[in-house]
This record gives structure tokens, sequence and C-alpha cells, in this order.
């Protein structure tokens, strides 16, 4: 099992590094220096970089023309561990500047106006990992026999979908910032489309593919029926 979790991380971050950096394509063992040390459980007093911190960046922040491996706007990468750690004070969130810019007001916030703010919980999150001391973590929590809307799969699409599919940055055209929004994506098929890299689909998300517990979860969640539940 742990032996398994370790490959599928590994195998993440191929995606993520290979689709992020056009340029140049990182070797087998600068990418294993960069694995998080991966728990078989998660703990939930605990945030984890590899589950959280990564696809709320990823999502949000590493995107092309700002802080991905290309465009790197004021020399800030934050696709991988040791890029996102230049911008972290481990253990001192508030002398952090990955988190400081996050909490700016006006255009001198991450990401800039008119790009939607982190929210309150989101921001805790990052705040709650850098105080816990910044660790390149991971574990394996996700139970596919379990796929409620609120649950479940609100936030996957908050963490790792909504950073370019919301209002005020409609990648595709495609708006995943409300329950409405996200049951009609599901009902015409683009959602897990999308999700499964489906020939003929836009991949979502970009960066890589959501691991096989999490498309499981939506897709029972849309053969239930799509349910706010």
């Amino acid at each position: 099992m742990k032996k398994y979790i370790v490959f599928s991380v590994l195998f993440a971050w191929i995606i993520i590094s290979y689709t992020s950096c056009k340029h140049e394509v990182p070797t087998l063992s600068e990418l294993e220096s960069q694995l998080p040390a991966v728990s078989v459980s998660c703990s939930t007093d605990t945030v984890y970089f590899a589950n959280t911190i990564q696809p709320l960046l990823i999502s949000n922040c590493a995107m092309s023309g700002c802080h991905d491996a290309v465009s790197h706007v004021e020399g800030i990468n934050l696709t991988t561990y040791s890029g996102v750690m230049r911008e972290v004070n481990a253990g001192n969130a508030a002398k952090s500047s990955l988190y400081k810019s996050m909490i700016e007001t006006g255009n001198d916030r991450m990401p800039p106006p008119p790009a939607a703010a982190f929210t309150s919980a989101q921001l805790n999150q990052v705040k709650t990992w850098i105080n816990q001391g910044a660790r390149n973590n991971g574990c394996s929590s996700c139970d596919s026999s379990s796929f409620k809307f609120a649950a479940n799969i609100k936030p996957i699409i908050a963490d790792k979908c909504q950073g370019c599919h919301n209002p005020n940055s409609l990648g595709g055209g495609i708006d995943l910032s409300t329950y409405t929004a996200i049951k009609a994506s599901a009902a015409s098929g683009k959602l897990y489309g999308s999700i499964t890299w489906a020939s003929g689909f836009s991949k979502m998300p970009q960066a890589g593919k959501l691991p096989t517990c999490e498309i499981s979860q939506i897709r029972k969640w849309i053969d239930a029926g799509s349910l706010n539940n």
C-alpha cells in the first residue's frame, strides 16, 4: 500500500513538472528529491503540502503568466516545494512572503484582482501549514465510498479547479464556483470528461490528473444525481 502511494505521488509530480515547464524536464532523481513524506493515514490536526497546499497554489498561482515554471513572474516559481519554500519562513506565517501576499488587499494581493481572493478557510490552511513547519508532507485520506457534495466534491473542486474556473477567470468559459454551475457541468458531461482526460475534452486540472479515488468520488456523485447534499 505504502509503495503504491509513493509511486502515485511520484507520477503526479512527473506530470506537474512536465506540463508546467516547457523548457526543461527534470530528471527522475531531481523529482525524487522533492517527493513529500507520505503517511498512510491523515491526521485531522495536520495540513499536508501534497494534499492541500500544492493543489491550491497550482490552481490559483502557478499558472501561465504568473508563477509557473516558465513565466515565474518576479522570479517566483510555485510549481515545486523548493520554489514555494523560497517564499516561506517555516514556522512563522506572519513573516512568510507567500502568506502575507495572500492576505494583502488591492492589486498587491495574490492572486491579484480580478481573480478571486483565497477564502478564509484556505488562508487558514496555508497559515496552519506554515506554522506547523511547512513540511513537504502528504497522506492518503480519500474514501471512494464517500461522495457527498459538501464534504467531498465541493472541496475537490474548490482546491483544484476553481482557481481557473470562476466568474473572474472563466477558463474555457466554464464556471465552477457554485453548486448550480458544477451541476450544470456534470450534466453536460464536461466535468467528468475533463477530469478523466477523455478524448475530446480539455484536460483538467492541467497541472496533473486527479487521484483515481477523487475521480471515483465525482463519478459516483454524478451517477447518484449530482445532489446538493
